[in-house]
């Protein structure tokens, strides 16, 4: 299977269908999806009809796909996924950076580590000029992500959400890191690969 790019710890490789049992195992643990859909189970048909899709589109611009498998590299074991998305489809300006683990790859710097890789690799390698990302306010464990991968914070805002969940109440918040902010003169964040 082809690597999109490797850190000391993991590998990013693009999904295929056949990670459809690693995605509904993850979709499937309600602590995992708290934040996403309130814990709610996934079915395998929506893994096969919404999410497949949805991780396996090429984008234009990229010339390559927005989401990627991510694995542990000492073992091969299925981590979850890293989105590193254009939000328009043929310019690589602005991406959506995001991350779903299971549990037990949580309080390990995975996140971290994989959104550090992820973000050097779109401002050196594919013309990103500005990362955003999104979580629900009360996700103090991904808004830390965020921050300790150079993000900073950018506003709160209510959505217009189908079903509220537990914590909605109190918004979601946006987070951001330019590139020119990225090429300020700092202490330079570590990339392992």
């Amino acid at each position: 299977m082809p690597t999109f790019l490797e850190t000391e710890r993991l590998v990013l490789r693009p999904f295929t269908a056949a990670d459809a049992d690693h995605l509904l195992e993850l979709d499937n643990d309600p602590d995992v999806m708290r934040f996403i859909n309130g814990g709610r189970p996934t079915s395998r048909e929506t893994i096969r009809t919404q999410t497949l899709p949805r991780l396996l589109h090429d984008y234009p611009c990229f010339g390559t796909r927005g989401y990627w498998a991510a694995e542990e590299k000492a073992t091969g074991t299925f981590l979850g996924w890293f989105e590193y998305r254009p939000l328009r489809e043929n310019s690589p300006a602005v991406v959506e950076l995001g991350y779903r683990l299971n549990r037990a790859a949580w309080g390990r710097g995975y996140a971290t580590e994989g959104s550090l890789a992820l973000i050097h690799h779109g401002f050196t390698e594919l013309g990103v000029e500005r990362v955003t990302a999104n979580t629900m306010a009360v996700n103090a464990r991904s808004r830390r992500v965020m921050e300790k991968s150079g993000l900073s914070f950018v506003r709160s805002f209510t959505g217009d959400w189908p079903e509220k969940i537990a914590g909605s109440e109190h918004g979601e918040v946006e987070y951001e890191l330019t590139r020119a902010q990225w090429e300020q003169p700092r202490p330079r964040r570590t990339v392992a690969g």
